[in-house]
């Protein structure tokens, strides 16, 4: 149940089948939501002993409230500031604000400053919001973010769109959002990892038979997308078991793009790696590397006999757009073996667009856009229907590239969670399109290449970042790729 992630119309499905199927009452799940923040809250800061909270009009208030009379009874210093009438609250909320105030505690308006505390939590707006956010609550939001103390998100950082991860005009900055039932779409992708901090999953003990009736097509992906997809080798194996992979690319001037594909499929555990690049630099491509098998390309005709030895290609690394490349193009589209198209080969697609089931596309946000005749802003408003729009005009599989990767395919999406800004940089996209051509050519469908690929490229940065994030370069993620792999 935690790996999987739904729209926000979908977890209010599940809410309401939790009450009224499940039997379980509206302030029990509240009660539980409130109990399992101030958990998580007390283990991320066990010295801290005062709260400020501020809460909304609905349930995401009365979850604070659930969490001011917590910290009440622990011995907290506890100051609430409402920012709706207390007396319209209704339901599970009102019980809530009810039972605050009978253990002791005071509600007070919101003035447009928040007073000190150890912890913040922001217990404004929920997973409905689907407008600007104005008024008071842009003016909480905006003290909110002005504030040095950690801030603590009850459900989904207010402001913040639960399918899109956009910020409605403005949104919390959390340093840690708990989440309720169900994971969020705009939790996991896009901008929404400048504003949920560090993100938990409380199920709140909801059956598994409430679940079962809200299904969804979305999922995150974790270790067990490794272990499904990629067994223990047979102590058997030989290097033709593991593949034959074939990158393509390498314009003159830009050769390092392709050499990275190269060495990326080679630590992913392909077999055999050729590489087919300009004949200005195939002669020393592999010096350092010599592992890897360097094909000169005088025409895109002298690759057809290799063609015919291979077991999954990958094109585009520093390819270019030119004539050369145009016609390497052609001719590998209308390969049988399963393909990755990346980086130039992209741009050239999108100029004659046509739709194929044996290919995994990896656009960044800009290719992605040039792909749909539209602007990036427009991908990065919503990343989940610009896959998905992808995945039904050009077939095969999706990989949205950015910060929370997606993967697209006709049986739905896949998130990532892993990776760090340290992979903005110059040839992350082209050892992703190595590793995952690498894992085509070992047997793997396009599907579990794609999930598997980004799901290890993306560990894989994260262990090179010991040194830190800044600076952190493709060949230092390439180096981590033989321990993830094998995780």
């Amino acid at each position: 149940m935690k790996n999987r992630v739904y729209t926000a119309t979908q977890v209010r499905q599940l809410d309401r089948s939790a009450i009224h199927d499940a039997g379980i009452p509206a302030y029990t799940l509240m009660s539980r939501a409130g109990q399992a923040t101030f958990d998580h809250l007390r283990s991320r800061w066990p010295d801290a002993r005062s709260l400020c909270i501020l809460c909304g009009a609905g349930n995401n208030g009365g979850d604070g409230y659930v969490i001011a009379r917590l910290a009440l009874q622990a011995g907290w210093q506890v100051t609430l500031i409402s920012l709706a009438d207390v007396s319209r609250l209704q339901g599970a909320a009102q019980q809530a604000s009810h039972n605050f105030s009978a253990a002791g505690g005071h509600v007070q308006a919101f003035t447009g400053e928040i007073p000190p505390a150890a912890v913040i939590v922001d217990a404004l707006l929920g997973t409905g919001l689907d407008r600007t956010v104005e008024g008071a609550y842009a003016a909480a939001i905006q003290q909110l973010n002005q504030q040095t103390a950690p801030l603590v998100a009850v459900d989904i950082p207010s402001g913040l769109h639960a399918d899109t991860g956009q910020p409605c005009g403005g949104a919390v900055e959390a340093t840690l959002t708990v989440t309720y039932i169900g994971l969020k779409a705009g939790l996991l992708t896009g901008k929404a990892r400048d504003y949920c901090g560090t993100l938990h999953l409380a199920t709140l003990d909801v059956p598994d038979s409430v679940y079962a009736q809200v299904p969804t097509d979305m999922h995150l992906l974790g270790l067990h997308t490794l272990h499904e997809h990629l067994a223990p080798r047979r102590r058997s194996a030989h290097k033709g078991n593991a593949g034959h992979a074939l990158l393509v690319g390498g314009a003159p001037g830009m050769s390092g793009a392709i050499r990275l594909a190269g060495e990326a499929a080679l630590r992913a555990g392909s077999g055999l790696v050729s590489v087919a690049t300009h004949p200005e630099h195939a002669p020393f491509l592999n010096v350092y590397r010599p592992e890897l098998m360097v094909h000169a390309l005088d025409s895109p005709s002298t690759l057809s006999p290799l063609l015919t030895r291979v077991n999954a290609i990958g094109i585009g690394p520093g390819m270019a757009q030119t004539v050369w490349s145009t016609e390497l193009l052609t001719l590998i589209q209308n390969t049988s073996q399963p393909k990755v198209l990346d980086a130039d080969a992209l741009n050239l697609l999108a100029q004659t667009p046509s739709q194929r089931d044996d290919w995994i596309l990896t656009p960044h946000p800009g290719e992605a856009a040039r792909l749909l005749s539209c602007t990036t802003a427009a991908v990065e408003q919503d990343r989940v229907t610009a896959a998905r729009r992808l995945q039904r005009e050009y077939g095969g599989v999706i990989v949205l590239k950015g910060a929370g990767t997606l993967v697209a395919s006709s049986n739905g999406i896949a998130f990532c969670d892993a990776g760090n800004p340290g992979m903005a940089s110059g040839g992350m996209g082209d050892a992703l399109t190595g590793i995952i051509t690498a894992l085509l050519a070992q047997g793997l469908s396009l599907e579990a290449a794609a999930t598997t690929g980004v799901w290890v490229h993306a560990h894989a940065a994260d262990r090179a970042t010991a040194d830190g994030e800044r600076g952190l370069l493709a060949s230092d993620l390439i180096t981590h790729l033989r321990e993830v792999i094998n995780t």
